[in-house]
């Protein structure tokens, strides 16, 4: 059963009971992420994830991390580039510990200097990790390439520079402006008794005081045509891509769909015809992020540099394909029941059920429920596969990233009417 209820003070409250399972899953969603930052503070959205971990009045960083995992719970939290949340999950019973660490976590956290200089260290090592992973960085090239100058574009982690910039007062400010309670959402679910969750929840979050933050966002610009970054590496790294469909778009659904048969697993033609058929690849997939107000579709593959050009353009022949001639009903039935079957297995997980019931009411403002999914994924046709993919794919709108051992003089862009 699902309950919402908002705070005096503008706190969200979002539950879902489970009654069935032993477990709760909770989580503190806060509407902020690396999209709202200023060019010279990137990243302090991810970095003020880091602090909330470092100590608060009554807790050391590691008396935090003891009090969850002495009872056999998990503890985290995720920067995205439009929400940052810190989630646990615990037996049922432990809930009120969970909500008394989290509280504490988000709003008794000291911000001291020492944890500031330590943490932005450990952050610059994470980027640096990220560096060294070539398949992990190139899709932050990607976004980069195809954004180019709008904060999606920007990596959430943020970069040495704009690092070397924050400085406590700043993490304040943007904390103090962005961690008011119009802007939580608390998502909870799992056995437990609502009303008493809601009291608990209620008392732990009375004391803070009504604030309210506007934000204004603007869609991005996106450019497209191929760039190549230069390393010394054994493989290509590839990203393919067009500017995609906002969280509101309601051909959302279509877009699932067709993300599962052009290369959403191994079943998918890009996996089927590129890897299996020709051995050109070990990884190639596709995916979709979806934003307020914009979205990217990108397929990914990595290969040796002879390869490259050959992948590029399996890739877009895979794609006019589609346009071309459409699905078959066999796989286009085959997705269809893929996606319901991911969709129905997630929710034997209270934590999946607890991330669904959080970015639901931050984009929508209310519980969309699976049956509503998956009713909409019933709707959609071979019809809309087909048109979809011929709207998205306007030769003019793909970007190509590549980042390996080639220069950009030495791949050509894989649709011809894009090649200069």
């Amino acid at each position: 059963m699902y309950h919402k209820d908002v705070l005096d003070n503008g706190v969200t409250i979002v539950c879902e009971e489970v009654p069935a399972v032993h477990s709760i899953a909770i989580g503190y969603w806060v509407k902020t992420g690396s999209r709202l930052e200023e060019e010279d503070e990137a990243g302090i959205s991810h970095l003020i994830e880091h602090l909330l971990f470092k100590g608060t009045k009554k807790r050391s960083a590691k008396e935090i991390a003891e009090a969850i995992e002495e009872v056999g719970g998990q503890l985290n939290a995720f920067t995205g580039k439009e929400y940052t949340c810190y989630y646990a999950r615990v037996l049922a019973e432990h809930l009120p510990l969970a909500v008394d660490v989290l509280t504490d976590m988000l709003y008794n956290s000291l911000f001291r200097e020492e944890d500031l200089v330590r943490e932005k260290n450990v952050v610059l090592e994470e980027i640096s990790m990220y560096e060294d992973t070539p398949d992990e960085i190139i899709h932050d090239y990607f976004a980069k390439t195809i954004w180019d100058g709008h904060p999606l574009g920007r990596p959430v982690i943020g970069n040495n520079e704009s690092l070397s910039r924050i400085d406590r007062e700043k993490v304040l400010s943007y904390y103090q402006r962005h961690y008011c309670p119009s802007n939580l959402v608390v998502a909870l679910a799992g056995n437990f008794q609502y009303q008493e969750a809601l009291d608990l929840i209620g008392e732990a979050l009375s004391s803070l005081q009504p604030g309210s933050i506007e934000t204004k966002i603007t869609a991005p610009q996106a450019r497209s045509g191929l760039k190549s970054f230069y390393r010394d590496l054994e493989q290509v790294q590839i990203c393919m891509g067009v500017p995609g469909l906002s969280l509101y778009d309601d051909r959302i659904y279509v877009l699932q769909v067709l993300n599962n048969i052009l290369g959403g697993g191994a079943s998918s033609r890009l996996f089927q015809e590129i890897r299996e058929e020709r051995a050109l690849v070990y990884a190639i997939y596709s995916y979709y992020l979806a934003f307020l107000d914009s979205g990217l579709f990108t397929i990914y593959g990595g290969t040796s540099p002879s390869n490259c050009q050959q992948v590029l353009d399996l890739c877009w022949e895979e794609i006019n394909r589609i346009i071309e001639s459409g699905v078959t009903e066999k796989e286009f039935s085959r997705a269809k029941t893929q996606v319901k079957g991911s969709l129905l297995l997630a929710q034997e997980s209270v934590l999946q059920r607890m991330h669904r019931l959080g970015r639901s009411e931050l984009i929508h403002q209310r519980f969309i429920t699976i049956e509503e999914v998956l009713e909409r994924i019933a709707e959609v046709s071979v019809a809309d596969i087909q048109a979809l993919a011929k709207e998205l794919f306007a030769p003019e709108l793909v970007t190509v990233t590549v980042l390996g051992p080639l220069s950009e003089g030495q791949i050509e862009h894989p649709c011809v009417l894009c090649r200069t």
